[in-house]
């Protein structure tokens, strides 16, 4: 058990039988009243949204999360499938599991997943990736007080900005946690 002052986004907590994934956090200060900690939580299970307020000093439950390495192998519907490291069982998680990372995730990439009580929550993706440009704009150079960019589509589906040298082909590595740019690989 923890201080809901000490709880940070991505903490999992367990709530009225349930286990819900700190969004956002926010800590509020009242004039002549008791702090209030303001969360927004995904539920791990439903992935529903949900908005709590604790006061400053109520005791909550956190969940302890394994981290497992998998492989991402492939993409059928709404289903993605991923081969355990350790035991080479087959993972399945839905597109509403996944979330935002489906993005970046390409046939063969390493990654982890994480579980909580042997239920699925989230998949945890490397820092970065190296992904091929499929298309983009011809940069032409022009008069500009700082570095241009441009759009360019990569091989996940997934348009980021990129420097005008970029073109066509080209693979880049890209920071899955702010889904820029970092620099080229090849």
């Amino acid at each position: 058990m923890i201080d809901a002052g000490e709880l940070r986004k991505g903490v999992v907590i367990e709530l009225g039988g349930d286990i819900y994934q700190v969004l956002e956090y926010q800590h509020v200060k009242m004039q002549q009243r008791q702090p209030v900690v303001k969360l927004k939580l995904r539920g791990v299970r439903s992935g529903s949204f949900v908005e709590r307020n604790f006061q400053s000093g109520d005791k909550i439950v956190t969940v302890f999360l394994e981290h497992r390495p998998v492989q991402y192998l492939y993409k059928d519907g709404h289903l993605y499938y991923f081969m355990d490291n350790e035991t080479y069982e087959q993972i399945v998680l839905t597109t509403a599991q996944v979330g935002d990372d489906t993005k970046y995730l390409k046939e063969g990439l390493a990654l982890e997943i994480v579980t909580c009580k042997g239920e699925t929550i989230a998949v945890e993706l490397p820092a970065s990736v190296e992904l091929r440009v499929t298309e983009t704009e011809p940069g032409f150079k022009g008069d500009r007080a700082t570095a241009g960019t441009k759009a360019a589509k990569l091989e996940t589906g997934v348009t980021i900005q990129v420097p005008l040298f970029i073109n066509t082909g080209d693979l880049i590595k890209v920071n899955t946690r702010t889904g820029a740019y970092q620099e080229k690989v090849s």
